[in-house]
């Protein structure tokens, strides 16, 4: 299994709403995409954010499932969303879960 990981820093402008809309959105890939064990996000409370707002992690059954999961058409729309909404800096890990 790989377990992906990305936080995100929006700008000013970007409202809750958005952020929620977000939320919703990059949960429902899990009945789209294929290879997608667990899908969880939300927003960060931690005091040492360093200005990442949501955290998103994503489990999937094997490597050739994120390779697939990033051109896939449902997460592209997420990813022009992000664009769209003023997304300013994300930090992404990948790693396999032993």
């Amino acid at each position: 299994m790989v377990e992906h990981i990305v936080l995100i820093k929006f700008s000013q402008e970007t409202t809750l709403e958005q952020k929620e809309e977000l939320i919703r959105r990059t949960l429902a890939l899990k009945e789209v995409i294929p290879g997608i064990i667990d899908i969880q996000q939300g927003f960060n409370f931690s005091k040492r954010s360093q200005g990442y707002e949501i955290g998103l992690t994503v489990r999937f059954e094997d490597r050739k499932s994120l390779e697939n999961y990033g051109p896939h058409p449902a997460h592209q729309k997420i990813v022009s969303y992000l664009k769209e909404i003023g997304m300013q800096d994300t930090i992404i890990v990948d790693f396999e879960i032993v």
